[in-house]
Protein backbone atom coordinates (compact mmCIF):
# COMPACT_ATOMS: atom_id res chain seq x y z
CA UNK A 1 0.00 0.00 0.00
CA UNK A 2 1.01 3.68 -0.54
CA UNK A 3 1.00 6.26 2.16
CA UNK A 4 -0.59 9.67 1.94
CA UNK A 5 0.58 12.62 3.77
CA UNK A 6 -2.13 15.15 5.16
CA UNK A 7 -0.96 18.11 2.60
CA UNK A 8 -1.96 15.72 -0.21
CA UNK A 9 -5.16 14.57 1.34
CA UNK A 10 -6.20 18.26 2.24
CA UNK A 11 -5.05 19.22 -1.30
CA UNK A 12 -6.89 16.20 -3.22
CA UNK A 13 -10.29 17.21 -0.61
CA UNK A 14 -9.83 21.13 -1.47
CA UNK A 15 -9.72 20.30 -5.35
CA UNK A 16 -12.55 18.00 -5.14
CA UNK A 17 -14.63 20.95 -3.24
CA UNK A 18 -13.43 23.87 -5.74
CA UNK A 19 -14.42 21.93 -8.65
CA UNK A 20 -17.73 20.22 -7.10
CA UNK A 21 -16.78 16.66 -7.58
CA UNK A 22 -19.36 15.31 -6.24
CA UNK A 23 -18.56 11.17 -5.51
CA UNK A 24 -15.27 11.48 -7.42
CA UNK A 25 -11.96 9.31 -6.48
CA UNK A 26 -8.44 10.53 -7.39
CA UNK A 27 -6.86 8.15 -9.31
CA UNK A 28 -3.05 7.40 -8.90
CA UNK A 29 -1.35 5.35 -11.82
CA UNK A 30 1.70 4.30 -13.37
CA UNK A 31 1.79 4.64 -17.50
CA UNK A 32 4.76 3.68 -19.60
CA UNK A 33 6.59 6.87 -20.72
CA UNK A 34 8.51 9.68 -19.43
CA UNK A 35 12.37 10.25 -19.96
CA UNK A 36 12.82 6.97 -17.22
CA UNK A 37 10.40 4.82 -18.47
CA UNK A 38 7.35 5.18 -15.80
CA UNK A 39 5.08 7.83 -15.43
CA UNK A 40 2.41 8.94 -12.61
CA UNK A 41 -0.72 9.89 -13.63
CA UNK A 42 -3.36 11.68 -11.11
CA UNK A 43 -6.83 11.74 -12.47
CA UNK A 44 -10.11 12.19 -10.80
CA UNK A 45 -12.46 9.35 -11.83
CA UNK A 46 -15.93 8.69 -11.12
CA UNK A 47 -15.56 4.63 -12.00
CA UNK A 48 -14.53 1.76 -9.52
CA UNK A 49 -12.75 -0.70 -11.46
CA UNK A 50 -13.10 -4.38 -9.94
CA UNK A 51 -8.99 -4.31 -9.80
CA UNK A 52 -8.77 -0.79 -7.97
CA UNK A 53 -7.77 -0.92 -4.20
CA UNK A 54 -8.65 1.75 -2.35
CA UNK A 55 -7.64 4.26 0.34
CA UNK A 56 -9.79 5.43 2.23
CA UNK A 57 -9.05 8.47 4.56
CA UNK A 58 -11.50 11.03 6.50
CA UNK A 59 -11.93 13.30 3.28
CA UNK A 60 -11.13 11.56 0.66
CA UNK A 61 -11.33 8.10 -1.46
CA UNK A 62 -7.82 7.52 -3.30
CA UNK A 63 -8.01 4.53 -6.35
CA UNK A 64 -4.72 2.31 -7.35
CA UNK A 65 -5.08 -0.06 -9.90
CA UNK A 66 -3.29 -3.48 -9.25
CA UNK A 67 -0.35 -3.35 -11.69
CA UNK A 68 0.49 -0.04 -11.10
CA UNK A 69 0.13 -0.53 -7.21
CA UNK A 70 3.35 -3.17 -7.58
CA UNK A 71 5.31 -0.11 -9.18
CA UNK A 72 4.47 2.23 -6.16
CA UNK A 73 4.47 -0.13 -3.54
CA UNK A 74 5.77 1.23 -0.09
CA UNK A 75 5.70 5.15 -1.60
CA UNK A 76 4.34 7.88 -0.09
CA UNK A 77 2.27 10.81 -1.61
CA UNK A 78 2.47 14.10 -0.72
CA UNK A 79 1.72 18.03 -2.21
CA UNK A 80 4.61 20.31 -2.09
CA UNK A 81 5.19 24.12 -2.88
CA UNK A 82 8.99 24.88 -4.17
CA UNK A 83 10.44 26.57 -6.72
CA UNK A 84 9.29 24.33 -9.60
CA UNK A 85 5.52 25.10 -8.07
CA UNK A 86 2.83 23.17 -6.16
CA UNK A 87 2.78 19.78 -7.36
CA UNK A 88 2.04 16.15 -6.09
CA UNK A 89 4.78 14.11 -5.47
CA UNK A 90 5.66 10.24 -5.07
CA UNK A 91 8.48 9.25 -3.18
CA UNK A 92 9.12 5.37 -4.32
CA UNK A 93 11.80 3.25 -2.96
CA UNK A 94 11.44 1.03 -5.94
CA UNK A 95 12.76 3.62 -8.48
CA UNK A 96 16.13 2.93 -9.29
CA UNK A 97 16.50 6.21 -10.95
CA UNK A 98 14.64 9.83 -11.39
CA UNK A 99 13.82 12.05 -13.84
CA UNK A 100 15.26 15.72 -12.45
CA UNK A 101 11.27 16.93 -11.95
CA UNK A 102 10.24 13.85 -9.78
CA UNK A 103 7.25 12.71 -12.60
CA UNK A 104 9.12 9.85 -14.39
CA UNK A 105 10.94 6.94 -12.95
CA UNK A 106 12.65 3.60 -13.44
CA UNK A 107 12.71 0.26 -12.05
Amino acid sequence: MITITKNAEERISQVLLKKKLKNNYFRISVDGGGCQGFSYNFVFDTKLNKEDQIIELSSIKVLIDKTSLKLIDGSKLDFTNDLMGSYFKIENPQASSTCGCGTSFSV
